[in-house]
């Protein structure tokens, strides 16, 4: 058995179009993802429909990001808490709540937050940040110990995120695996390309192997440069030159 894991969409079309092609090509049977489908993208309404649309498709399984849940539950005060710290961000939160119908939030507010599922006698445990909170961060320098205390009362074989937009992983001294399956949305690695992970199953073994895919993300930058709030400028030069997750 293979499964693929996505995280972080982030309303990037042409990451979708690339990365979904290379999952076909590598005869995937089922496709975990986790999370973040629309804000700040290029085009967050055809990212969250092209998932809706899939839903009741037996090979997804999906669960909600953290700013799935802010779209979905937009309100001036979230907008006014987010723009002290990350002024674009939330001029794009501002936008994306607007720009998607009442239909599209519902599907993401009532995504679970969490999801155990059991494939080829590995118990899998989906998350978007850590098994504590969708917001916290599991990244390549997080301390060994750290990792483990998130994973208290945690019984699941291998535990997959994403939110960091940075791929890593670890291993615990209670045999557990904890994989970062880094972003094709929005990618923070050198060479931005998009990012999502295969997990290959066999005798109740895995093997984990990070993808990085190209996309056409000169594309993506322009589309996300032409959307109406302020700073889509400076979101769309985070496709081409990663530098920082928040403005």
């Amino acid at each position: 058995m293979k499964i693929a894991v996505i995280s972080d969409i982030h309303g990037n079309m042409e990451a979708i179009e690339a990365v979904m092609k290379d999952i076909a090509d590598k005869m995937c049977n089922k496709i975990f993802v986790l999370g973040d489908y629309a804000m700040a993208g290029p085009e967050p309404q055809a990212a969250v429909e092209y998932f809706m649309q899939r839903k009741d498709n037996p090979v997804f399984k999906m669960i909600q990001g953290n700013t799935d849940l802010m779209i979905a539950d937009y309100t001036e005060e979230l907008y006014n808490s987010l723009k002290e710290k990350a002024p674009v961000m939330a001029e794009a939160l501002k936008n994306d709540a607007e720009i998607l119908n009442p239909v599209e939030k519902d599907f993401l507010k009532n995504l679970p937050i969490q999801l155990e599922v059991t494939e080829g006698g590995v118990k899998f445990l989906l998350v978007h940040g850590s098994p504590r909170k969708n917001n916290e961060d599991i990244l390549p320098d997080t301390p060994i110990e750290e990792v483990e205390k998130m994973l208290e009362n945690v019984d699941a074989d291998v535990i997959l995120c994403g939110h960091t937009h940075i791929p890593c992983g670890f291993q615990t001294s209670k045999k557990q695996t904890v994989v970062n399956v880094g972003s094709i949305g929005r990618p923070f690695t050198p060479e931005p390309k998009a990012c999502y992970l295969t997990i290959t199953v066999e005798n109740k073994q895995c093997l984990f192997e990070h993808h990085f895919v190209e996309y056409d993300k000169e594309r993506a930058s322009e589309k996300l440069s032409k959307r109406e709030f302020e700073g889509a400028d400076k979101l769309a030069g985070m496709l081409l030159d990663p530098k920082t997750r928040h403005f």
